[in-house]
């Protein structure tokens, strides 16, 4: 009775193995046929279009590429990471060489405090040539007489001032210019003003030969000696021939020297004059060459007022380019 029940236990699970197993079969062919029945069909998605959008949708973003433009993205390499850190080089090289120019476009601190000095240097140089040894070297020292020594000291002493006023020039034209020597530090004067000063220069220098001439052809009386004469106005004749040499050369070379040129000689031709004076009490020279050194005095005083005027009008014309300059900033951004 016991392996009766075993037998048909075992027969069961057999047949129900063999049922599960045929069922599965049967799932098996039954999508093999479903597959290779049809073999080309291709599932397409299908899109939905709507004109309208959402209220809460955002606007969708439209790129246009310019036609300009050629396509060089990733140009040059394979590979991407490459390219990204290949464009950090280029801006930090950019950026230091920014940083470069703007350190070069700054002047060094130390020409700065060196430049401090000049601004005391120049005059004193101007004082020590001009000033002193005429207000303090005794004029017995120098003149003699009417004769050639006391012609070539007097000469000395204004090529000492030349040679003074020449530093001066160059030590303002240094302080003038910037030390960056991309900016352009040149100023060329108004055609105005050089016709003018040369028209007095050459008045200064031809109002004294024409009044020696007179006086040589007996139209003034009485005469004065030649060696007379270039004692008391020699040396301001060369003076005056240099200064007009300087000018033409500082107009020449667009220095920024060129307004102040004239003023440090007209300062000193106004003692020399002065000078003068006292000489022509010790040769006992004749009136006519008194009011001759007084005009000249006072015709030297007006020009140098008018020099002084001319630079005061050149300040407030510099001032008012630099107001328009930043005016024309903004409207130029």
């Amino acid at each position: 009775m016991a392996s009766l029940t075993h037998l048909l236990s075992a027969t069961s699970a057999v047949t129900l193995q063999h049922a599960h197993h045929k069922q599965l079969q049967l799932v098996k062919t039954q999508k093999v046929p479903s597959r290779m029945t049809f073999p080309c069909m291709r599932h397409k998605p299908f899109s939905i279009c709507c004109s309208k959008q959402s209220p809460w949708e955002p606007a969708p973003v439209t790129y246009v590429p310019s036609d300009n433009i050629e396509d060089k993205f990733l140009e040059g390499t394979t590979n991407i990471f490459e390219t990204m850190s290949s464009g950090k080089p280029a801006e930090s090289s950019l950026t230091e060489a920014e940083g470069l120019t703007d350190v070069k476009s700054q002047p060094p601190l130390q020409l700065q405090y060196l430049r401090w000095p000049v601004w005391l240097l120049g005059p004193a140089i101007l004082l020590a040539t001009g000033m002193v040894p005429t207000l303090w070297l005794p004029i017995s020292s120098v003149f003699i007489g009417p004769n050639i020594a006391s012609l070539l000291s007097l000469t000395g002493l204004d090529c000492i001032y030349n040679l003074g006023a020449n530093l001066f020039l160059l030590l303002a034209d240094s302080c003038a210019r910037s030390p960056d020597s991309s900016q352009d530090s040149t100023s060329k004067p108004p055609f105005g003003y050089q016709l003018w000063n040369m028209v007095a220069n050459v008045m200064g220098l031809v109002i004294p030969l024409i009044v020696y001439f007179a006086s040589q052809n007996n139209f003034l009386q009485p005469q004065l000696p030649f060696i007379s004469y270039a004692v008391l106005l020699g040396p301001y004749l060369l003076l005056l021939s240099i200064q007009i040499l300087t000018e033409m050369l500082t107009w020449h070379w667009k220095s920024p020297v060129w307004l102040v040129t004239p003023v440090v000689y007209e300062a000193y031709r106004v003692l020399q004059l002065m000078r003068g004076l006292k000489l022509s009490a010790e040769l006992n020279a004749p009136s006519w060459m008194l009011h001759t050194i007084r005009g000249l005095v006072c015709w030297w005083v007006l020009i140098l007022g008018m020099q002084l005027m001319r630079v005061a009008w050149y300040a407030g014309f510099t001032a008012r380019a630099h107001q328009k300059q930043l005016h024309a900033l903004p409207n130029a951004d």
